[in-house]
């Protein structure tokens, strides 16, 4: 579990996040969601450790993240996953190779260990015989796969992703969606995911946090989102034409 305790985030005099208070539960795939330039972005970076909050706090199963110190920092981010908006494979490594790099870093496994769970993961996400081709011999749906390989190799607690259906097809957006909920479900970690697609937040959003100009303006589940009375949420989700038509359904 990963608790937000009244985070704010400056950069400079210019306030992005305002008393954030929000908790992503265990097991759970907790979505984050909120227009462009909302904060949301930040606030995951603010999760991983790539920036630091002005105020507030992390808490990751009761430890404070931002108050460790750096060896125990490094000890915690071995149990995080992450999968980038772009994928972020390594250009000029193998998809063996990007999905072993973090055992490399992380783990004293020797070499056939590593092999090891690489092929697993790699079979985990239905990437059969891909070990020796390199990124840009992958489709687009194939890379936010291998990036998720990437991320649960060194079986993660915690799993972040950031825009993961970004750029795919809707066909390939649902086989993202289906693997991020089974796996969080397999493994039981608290997946946090940054999205803007819709048909994720009605179909996979266990929990959902609405993020607007920087603040936290709304916070349930998916059989909520869409019966909320909270009107700067249905600005958000009824301007999208799936959701109009749920919602013209529903009313008929």
């Amino acid at each position: 579990m990963i608790v937000v305790e009244n985070l704010d985030k400056f950069f400079g005099e210019k306030r992005v996040l305002q008393n954030i208070n929000v908790m992503f539960e265990r097991g759970k795939v907790n979505l984050v969601i909120g227009r462009s330039g909302s904060g949301k972005t930040v606030l995951l970076k603010c999760l991983i450790g790539l920036l630091t909050p002005s105020e507030g706090a992390i808490f990751y199963d009761n430890k404070d993240f931002h108050h460790l110190s750096p060896a125990h920092q490094k000890k915690l981010r071995m149990d995080m996953g992450v999968v980038f908006q772009g994928s972020a494979l390594f250009d000029s490594l193998t998809i063996e190779e990007n999905v072993m790099f973090p055992l490399n870093v992380f783990t004293q496994k020797t070499y056939q260990e590593k092999l090891e769970r690489v092929n697993y993961c790699l079979h985990r996400v239905d990437l059969y015989h891909t070990n020796t081709l390199f990124p840009s011999e992958l489709s687009g749906g194939m890379k936010k796969r291998a990036a998720i390989a990437r991320a649960i190799a060194i079986n993660p607690k915690y799993l972040f992703c950031d825009e993961p259906n970004s750029g795919l097809d809707p066909k390939t957006s649902l086989i993202i969606d289906e693997l991020i909920t089974s796996i969080t479900h397999e493994y039981n970690m608290t997946t946090v995911v940054n999205t803007h697609d819709l048909n994720s937040v009605i179909t996979i959003g266990e929990t959902i946090a609405f993020i607007k100009d920087g603040n936290l303006a709304w916070n349930g589940t998916k059989e909520e989102v869409l019966v909320s009375n909270n009107e700067n949420l249905n600005d958000f989700i009824y301007a999208q034409p799936i959701t109009q038509k749920i919602r013209e359904f529903m009313t008929s």
